[in-house]
């Protein structure tokens, strides 16, 4: 039915059986019934306003689990997901980021150490990543220069030059501090934590769970068509 014709349907039922299937806390006019969500709600009409806009849908969420200098990591992170990231609109695609991978870490003396991969390097890396999504705190700010880092020429020696040119208002001194500091150990422990928490557990970089899962075939469509997979999951 035309959302006219059921305004009109409606207005006659108010005016010739006053009260009628009218909710006690609907005090609008039958001509105001279909004309917001609110309004509708309180009428008890909801599911006869065919007009009223729909909800957006949730998010696809998608964490990748990656390492600094993990040559496949860095080209799905180049090449897949932050063009995907830009030809998306925002409300289609939640990334969450998580440089550890396949390290490991040991409790020395009370601190933290972290051994990783392709060595101490990528340890840098991995830390002074995830201290710039730290100081930076906004995902638009800090992936373009992630992005920049990883399909660079070295991960941990152009992070002024990349912020130079993605994100000037973020101060390289605090990044730094970070890398120098505890927060940069913390940081990076809680990412061994939310890696050794996958479940299933992680067999290899990069990897990724989309809307909270990973499977074989999740991991093998992200990887041959990231933005046909969003586009296809996004309801």
């Amino acid at each position: 039915m035309a959302p006219t014709v059921l305004l009109a349907v409606l207005a006659l039922v108010a005016l010739v059986a006053p009260g009628l299937g009218v909710a006690p806390g609907c005090d609008y006019p039958a001509h105001r019934w279909c004309s917001s969500r609110d309004i509708a709600a309180a009428c008890q009409v909801e599911s006869r306003c065919s007009s009223l806009p729909h909800p957006a849908a949730a998010p696809v969420q998608l964490s990748l689990y990656y390492e600094s200098l993990c040559p496949a990591c860095r080209e799905f992170l180049a090449l897949k997901l932050f063009p995907t990231w830009l030809l998306l609109p925002g409300e289609m695609l939640n990334i969450t980021l998580v440089p550890y991978g396949n390290a490991q870490e040991r409790n020395v003396s009370g601190k933290w150490d972290f051994k990783c991969q392709h060595g101490p390097e990528e340890c840098l890396g991995n830390m002074m990543e995830a201290c710039l999504m730290h100081e930076a705190k906004n995902f638009s700010t800090f992936f373009p220069v992630i992005f920049c880092l990883e399909s660079g020429s070295s991960v941990t020696k152009n992070l002024e030059a990349c912020l130079q040119i993605y994100a000037p208002e973020v101060d390289s001194g605090r990044i730094t501090a970070c890398v120098q500091g505890d927060t940069g150990v913390a940081l990076m422990h809680h990412n061994a934590q939310l890696t050794e928490a996958l479940d299933p557990p992680h067999q290899y970089v990069p990897w990724i769970t989309i809307n909270g899962k990973h499977t074989d075939e999740l991991q093998a469509q992200a990887e041959a068509s990231l933005l046909g997979l969003v586009c296809q999951l996004y309801q």
